[in-house]
């Protein structure tokens, strides 16, 4: 199955002044553009041709690194996009997510710190993660174009730390970045749907 670069689920000026306009195109249009083109020359011959997104991913890891790198990171982008919404953040979960994440992570409070200490954290370039693993929330940090899928989990919720996804809006300010991320950008009724889904 082909990649394909999915349009943005709003304006491109709709996350401001969180995630600027420039930081969209940029991001969207050139950085998830050449995931897909590079992830589609890699995918030819490569006996993935055919599989889901997801099995592409699982079956790339520690076998084929360009094609891993390049079909996480478009798995990755997908999903971030659907991740944020405008007037999104904040502790206006819905109930079920909401449970789950005063029981398995100590409330929204603490959620939040470790999950931008998480992103605050992770070395280089990468990923801070909300996952599903075992019946349980977890809070983790990947290098590069990892995910939970290949660790056993289920993303629910993930924030880029590679630096073209803040540095024009916040330059080396990552905790920054992360802050508003949380509390002005999550679409937080997406990630209650990831969650009912593979809660099931």
């Amino acid at each position: 199955m082909a990649f394909e670069l999915p349009a943005l689920p709003y304006a491109y000026d709709a996350l401001g002044p969180y995630m600027s306009k420039e930081t969209l195109e940029y991001h969207h249009d050139k950085h998830h553009q050449a995931y897909v083109t590079n992830g589609n020359k890699l995918l030819e011959g490569s006996g993935l041709e055919g599989k889901s997104l997801e099995d592409v991913v699982k079956e790339s890891y520690g076998k084929n690194a360009g094609l891993f790198n390049n079909a996480g990171q478009h798995y990755n982008h997908i999903h971030f996009w659907k991740w944020m919404k405008p007037n999104g953040g904040g502790k206006n979960l819905p109930g079920a997510l909401q449970k789950a994440i005063d029981s398995d992570l100590g409330g929204y409070d603490k959620f939040r710190t470790d999950f931008v200490a998480a992103g605050v954290g992770q070395f280089g370039s990468g990923w801070a993660w909300l996952s599903l693993k075992d019946g349980k929330l977890e809070i983790t940090k990947t290098p590069n174009g990892e995910n939970p899928l290949v660790h056993g989990g289920t993303p629910l919720l993930g924030v880029d730390v590679w630096e073209h996804s803040y540095y024009i809006d916040y330059r080396n300010l990552r905790p920054k970045y992360l802050e508003a991320f949380v509390d002005n950008l999550v679409n937080w009724d997406y990630v209650a749907e990831l969650y009912e889904a593979a809660s099931k």
